[in-house]
């Protein structure tokens, strides 16, 4: 979906795209053009305002949440990965 699509469907304003882009909480795919963002990119902005809004976490502790988030999906594939390797013979 493009920025405008994005923006409209997480429920935030240009300048908190830019700050959360500034951020690199969000990394979208950049295209010529424009970014094109996706349904994660989509869930991960929704967690990000349920983090801020819902819970009261800072921005500190949002980076913070969200590094540790990524590091449990990472290891959660790299078992996956190891999980369906066939045993060496």
């Amino acid at each position: 979906m493009n920025r405008l699509e994005f923006m409209h469907r997480a429920q935030i304003d240009q300048q908190t795209l830019e700050i959360w882009l500034r951020e690199e909480w969000l990394l979208p795919n950049e295209m010529v053009t424009d970014m094109e963002f996706s349904e994660v990119d989509l869930a991960r902005a929704i967690f990000i305002l349920d983090l801020k809004e819902r819970l009261g976490v800072n921005d500190d502790g949002v980076g913070v949440i969200l590094h540790l988030v990524d590091q449990v999906h990472g290891l959660r594939r790299l078992l996956g990965g190891l999980l369906t390797q066939k045993p060496a013979a």
